[in-house]
């Protein structure tokens, strides 16, 4: 028998909606403003803003960085997985998809919307329980009626991957 795991293996839809639950799971943290479940999510030595500049390195710098994100005290933000794949021996993934920025109290000439996207690493810890490792953004937009409606109407609570 091969202990090597092969690529429809790691793809299979328990893994794949195990990860799309934990997204769904990451950004109802954030829209409920629930600072304990967001941590919940985010691994212990995970970089977020993993491409840019001044990414932050560690939970503490995340949350640090996100705070104002979690309280939604200027910016209320959405988002949700279009795609997931599995790969390493089964205990990473990607997942990807549209992020939705609502400016609270938008100030003279800045737009009241904005739509970029994210893409999000994740391990499978010892426990079995999917963390993000890596966290990046899609640089945003302003975003039209249409935009904030393709974005409403595109959110799925099934997993497509079953």
């Amino acid at each position: 028998a091969s202990l090597t795991v092969s690529a429809a293996d790691l793809n299979a839809a328990d893994a794949r909606c195990a990860v799309w639950a934990r997204e769904l799971s990451f950004a109802q943290s954030v829209a409920d403003h629930d600072r304990p479940a967001f941590v919940a999510h985010v691994g212990d030595n995970a970089i977020f803003g993993a491409e840019s500049p001044d990414p932050q390195v560690g939970r503490d710098a995340v949350l640090a960085r996100w705070d104002g994100l979690i309280s939604g005290s200027r910016i209320l933000l959405k988002w949700y997985p279009q795609q997931v794949v599995v790969g390493g021996d089964g205990d990473v993934a990607v997942s990807s998809g549209p992020a939705l920025y609502e400016f609270v109290a938008p100030q003279p000439g800045q737009p009241d919307y904005m739509i970029g996207g994210f893409h999000s690493v994740w391990r499978k810890s010892d426990d079995g329980v999917w963390h993000v490792i890596f966290d990046d953004g899609v640089e945003p937009k302003v975003a039209g009626e249409s935009d904030i409606e393709a974005f409403r109407s595109g959110r799925r609570e099934e997993c497509p991957f079953d």
